[in-house]
């Protein structure tokens, strides 16, 4: 059974690229038919790229502050090196989450007030 895992794996990983290819061009083809460009976007303009600096940039920070937080906590509670790697992971997944929601409540209401943009 362990021999024919990597050749399962190679075949999954074939079928599923093939798949996104297939259904891909069947979408394509499918906007073609009904005059549709597929060439343009769908409906609503991308993010300018200042934002993308803005959501890694929330995200470092958020990240940064979850593991100070969970020195803090480690040091005072003096825990074992197992609990204190669930507190790290745990710390750095809720802060980078609120850096990432802070990110999209800012180009929300950026994108809000330029709808032209």
């Amino acid at each position: 059974m362990h021999d024919l895992l990597p050749i399962l794996v190679f075949l999954g990983a074939f079928a599923l690229a093939f798949g996104i290819r297939y259904l891909s061009n069947r979408e394509k083809m499918a906007m073609i038919e009904r005059g549709i460009d597929p060439g343009i976007a769908k409906s609503r303009p991308s993010a300018p790229m200042p934002f993308l600096s803005l959501k890694f940039g929330l995200l470092l920070v958020g990240l940064g502050i979850g593991l100070l937080l969970a020195l803090f906590i480690s040091m005072q509670a003096r825990m074992e090196d197992e609990q204190a790697t669930a507190v790290y992971f745990g710390c750095l997944a809720i802060f980078g989450g609120i850096g990432l929601i802070i990110s999209y409540m800012i180009e929300r209401k950026w994108l809000d007030n330029h709808p032209e943009k």
